[in-house]
């Protein structure tokens, strides 16, 4: 609900401006009054309406020039924040497997032809301790010794993505956890062969994302941004 007032409120700013080219409009009470309406959650544009009335009790045209009059740059970022915080986001890594295949375009490309969006990534050859923090669910499983020793073996491309339902439906991309049992089409149906070398690794649930995504990244490495395809990919009719 949040998501949709600010940009029902970013729509029709931007489109009073573009109709009304006038540099008055852009006041500094102008300015604070359209913040109200477009951080708003309760959608209170009519009652901000009292803020732009006359001795009359109408509402006066110069509250509905300042209501409107947040530069656009300034609405930009009123969407961006209301966009960003109805997306999810996912932690994916490639293997050091994938890494030295050369497989690192090949998969990003996947995601981004799906419309997700990347936003932070780095390469990092983990510690072994930092490679058991990350397996830390799979301790007591005989095979987790080796899984910590290899994903440490080499460098490793830690990634995080952002889009609706881009947890569950980025693990349909890399596929099954065993290259034999996933489809044609997915990572790893077409790029694997084996368990022991499945070439990446996805977040399995909005908690796991968020404890790995905290593990990989620092807050500052992770950028919130506008992609300018997002309205072709989500769009809003």
């Amino acid at each position: 609900m949040t998501t949709q007032i600010f940009r029902s409120a970013s729509r029709a700013a931007r489109s009073f401006i573009s109709k009304h080219n006038n540099p008055r409009l852009f006041s500094s009470e102008g300015r604070a009054v359209a913040a109200a309406a477009a951080v708003s959650s309760k959608g209170v544009l009519p009652a901000l309406a009292s803020f732009g009335r006359d001795n009359s009790g109408n509402t006066s045209s110069s509250w509905i020039a300042g209501a409107f009059a947040l530069p656009a740059a300034a609405y930009m970022l009123q969407d961006q924040e209301a966009h960003a915080a109805g997306m999810e986001r996912t932690f994916i890594a490639i293997k050091p497997d994938g890494v030295q295949r050369g497989l690192i375009s090949e998969i990003i490309a996947r995601f981004e032809r799906k419309g997700f969006k990347l936003v932070a990534i780095k390469l990092i050859t983990p510690t072994k301790s930092f490679a058991q923090q990350h397996y830390h669910d799979l301790k007591e499983r005989p095979f987790f010794d080796g899984l910590c020793d290899f994903l440490s073996s080499g460098p490793v491309l830690a990634m995080v993505w952002e889009g609706e339902g881009v947890i569950k439906y980025g693990r349909k991309l890399i596929g099954a956890t065993d290259p034999q049992k996933s489809e044609p089409g997915t990572i790893r149906g077409d790029l694997a062969v084996v368990v022991g070398r499945n070439i990446i690794h996805g977040s399995d649930g909005p908690e796991t994302a968020k404890d790995e995504i905290n593990l990989w990244f620092k807050p500052e490495e992770v950028t919130s941004y506008t992609s300018n395809q997002e309205k072709w990919v989500y769009g809003n009719n």
